[in-house]
């Protein structure tokens, strides 16, 4: 083809894109994290990526809707799917009749946001959710169970040192209302979120903007600040407000604490911190955010929390729910970017087999037999030298060749070799596939 005509090669912008090494690892996390939500008795799920607008959209608005990809197809108006809950809530409203509650779903899938790429943000990118919905109310454990299972998630994929931070948003929302300011929950939350990046003089004077009383302001303030073991801190607070909401709020979290203990979860894993809220409005109790210790500079690696009207733009059923979310892909990357991926192997095979002279159908008679026997493998069958596919066989880092000339095609017998140690035995197929298979 003229050189005029060639297109050069170019990848849009805030889609992650891997090297199979690197696939291999992103895969495993899917996989294991996959495990774990079979192990805990959730469903799978898997709904599409395109939506109806008006469906995906119904509880959206503001800035969600100038970042979903919306385009029209012949009379239909639709959209790419920007996060999994949405089209669980339109999902189980669908299906209520054919479902058993408290319904427990996973769904592992892409999601597609319109937004400017920058670090840790993607147009495109994987989410882990695990959803608890139940049929007009759903108790308590329920937010343990997902507590639970936020740590079996990172146990399974080796990230050791996180910490959940747990909060009831019932806290605020009734220390508004005792304080007077019932009207304006939601504009002062916002900004109680902000705390730790705008600094608490900019988020009283943010507060004040709002005509919220200094003394208030601080008191709010001081109140996002308590953290630590959850009977302590539910001492300091339990006092400090006669509200109502305030009081379902604290009674909320000593109950959770109850359930948490019962599940002998480790306590170094978790923590009472009022300071996380959550921005989200449709959550409405139990939130929960998950960071690493040694990188709190990552954010939020996990979060979630319990939401009372899941299915309210579908449904007059009342089905509330509990649930969390991991952003794989954000989470991998950052991860990568900070060498904190386990060791990556640039192939998933046991064996590499290397045929010497004219070899090459019995070698794939032998890769055939050790398949059969599940051992993953591979027959080098290129028109390489055969230097060449040793070096091959190295920069795959497989852990041991066979080479098959004439002379093992005839005696059924194959030389075996360690790639690391250089140790050489001549065994059968059969003791073949029990030494790889008995390591």
């Amino acid at each position: 083809m003229n050189s005029k005509n060639l297109i050069i090669p170019r990848k849009l912008s805030g889609f992650m894109e891997l090297l199979p090494s690197k696939q291999i690892i992103f895969d495993n996390y899917l996989e294991k994290i996959k495990q774990v939500f079979l192990n805990n008795s959730f469903l799978p799920l898997d709904t599409p990526i395109l939506e109806y607008s008006d469906v995906l959209l119904a509880k959206s608005g503001g800035e969600v809707d100038k970042e979903v990809y919306r385009f029209k197809k012949g009379d239909n108006d639709l959209c790419m799917r920007y996060d999994l809950t949405v089209p669980l809530a339109r999902f189980v409203s669908m299906e209520k009749d054919n479902l058993i509650f408290p319904f427990k779903r996973f769904q592992i899938g892409k999601v597609f946001r319109g937004e400017k790429p920058q670090k840790g943000r993607f147009r495109e990118l994987y989410q882990c959710d695990a959803d608890i919905v139940g049929f007009d109310d759903l108790p308590i454990p329920a937010d343990a169970e997902c507590i639970k299972l936020i740590i079996d998630i990172f146990n399974a994929i080796n990230i050791q040192d996180i910490l959940i931070q747990i909060s009831n948003r019932n806290i605020l929302f009734g220390y508004c209302e005792d304080l007077g300011y019932s009207d304006i929950i939601s504009e002062i939350l916002i900004i109680l979120d902000k705390v730790g990046k705008i600094g608490k003089e900019n988020a009283i004077l943010s507060l004040e903007d709002l005509s919220v009383k200094h003394e208030d302001a601080l008191k709010l303030i001081n109140l996002t600040e308590k953290k630590g073991n959850f009977e302590n801190i539910l001492n300091e607070i339990k006092n400090i407000s006669n509200n109502e909401t305030f009081k379902l709020g604290v009674a909320q979290l000593e109950e959770l604490n109850t359930y948490l203990n019962a599940y002998k979860l480790d306590k170094t894993k978790y923590i009472l911190d009022l300071s996380i809220i959550r921005g989200h409005n449709y959550y409405t109790g139990t939130v929960f955010e998950t960071i690493m210790i040694s990188h709190p500079e990552f954010g939020a690696i996990c979060a979630g929390g319990r939401y009372d009207n899941l299915t309210g733009y579908f449904s007059q059923q009342k089905m509330p729910g509990v649930g969390i979310s991991v952003g794989i892909t954000r989470l991998f990357d950052l991860l990568d970017k900070n060498n904190l991926l386990p060791p990556i192997k640039p192939s998933l095979n046991k064996i590499e087999i290397i045929p010497l002279g004219e070899t090459i159908k019995d070698c794939l008679i032998l890769e055939a037999y050790l398949k059969a026997n599940n051992i993953l493998c591979q027959t080098n069958y290129s028109n390489k030298s055969f230097k060449s596919k040793m070096k091959d066989a190295n920069k795959s880092q497989v852990p041991y060749i066979i080479i098959v000339g004439e002379n093992e095609v005839a005696s059924e017998l194959y030389p075996l070799k360690n790639m690391t140690t250089g140790e050489q035995i001549i065994l059968s197929k059969e003791d073949i596939v029990k030494k790889i298979n008995n390591n």
